[in-house]
């Protein structure tokens, strides 16, 4: 059975009308139209086969917050995964302000410890979210242990020793001194929040897509969102005005920005390395 052919059957009626879709570069992507006239937003292709399952157990674990607006998960399967179809629209007037105050809105639903019931994924790489005992209840041993020190291994495994080894030796040192002073309770994080993750609705609010999804410093999330911009003033601003950000978070937020930054040199190439050594010397 073709894939269309596996959906249709899912859903109980005829795939009228489908259209590749851009943007997905782990998986192939498309909207589908039924005959009774029903759209949905098919993924499909990835290399892992738990990939969509855990995305789709992301964006429920998203959707219990009930601030920001989530795709609904109608099917995930080892080799596809069938959402809600969202139009896209126009950014309301306050789109940024809005989208600042949910984003707060949703870090407020908390867990009873650091990190997610299963691993995940950020983009194509293993996110490792299932921390040791010490680490369930202490966020600078769960970001050191489960965030850093997994990219690091990784990097270390495609070649990437050297200096990076060397300084991230010193960084172990000084990680309590940047972060082990702004403990808060595990909010609920999107984990992978840049300007291609969200998307405006036809309402012309934000609906966000692509998670990683864990427990963790709201922090986290939001230096994220700086790293390759795309986000107005206005939603820093409505955002801290929801929920004011303790005082130092611009300097442990090169800290935040140096996992994703890691990450990327996993997936893309030593066109990171220097941004990744950069970061770590801010510290040092």
């Amino acid at each position: 059975m073709n894939l269309f052919a596996e959906v249709s059957a899912h859903l109980g009626e005829e795939i009228v009308d489908s259209r590749s879709l851009s943007g997905g570069c782990i998986a192939q992507t498309y909207l589908l139209v039924t005959a009774s006239g029903k759209e949905y937003f098919l993924k499909s292709g990835a290399d892992d086969t738990t990939m969509f399952a855990k995305e789709a157990n992301g964006l429920r674990e998203l959707a219990k917050a009930n601030t920001l607006r989530i795709p609904t998960v109608h099917k995930a399967t080892p080799h596809w995964l069938l959402l809600e179809y969202i139009p896209q629209g126009r950014p309301s007037r306050n789109f940024f302000r809005s989208f600042g105050e949910k984003f707060a809105a949703m870090h407020r639903y908390s867990g009873l410890a650091y990190g997610f019931s299963e691993d995940n994924f950020i983009g194509a790489t293993p996110q490792l979210n299932q921390p040791s005992a010490d680490a369930a209840n202490d966020w600078c041993t769960f970001y050191w242990e489960n965030r850093l020190l997994s990219q690091f291994y990784f990097a270390e495994k495609r070649g990437y020793g050297g200096e990076l080894q060397q300084l991230f030796a010193q960084l172990e040192g000084k990680i309590a001194d940047i972060i082990g002073d702004s403990e808060e309770s595990p909010a609920l994080l999107h984990g992978d929040l840049w300007s291609g993750n969200f998307l405006v609705d036809e309402d012309g609010e934000a609906c966000i897509i692509d998670p990683a999804v864990y427990y963790g410093h709201r922090e986290a999330d939001l230096a994220m969102t700086r790293l390759f911009g795309g986000f107005d003033e206005d939603f820093y601003r409505a955002y801290n005005e929801a929920w004011p950000l303790p005082a130092g978070y611009e300097y442990r937020e090169n800290l935040y920005k140096l996992y994703h930054v890691l990450n990327h040199l996993n997936l893309f190439g030593s066109g990171y390395l220097g941004q990744s050594i950069r970061l770590i010397k801010s510290y040092l």
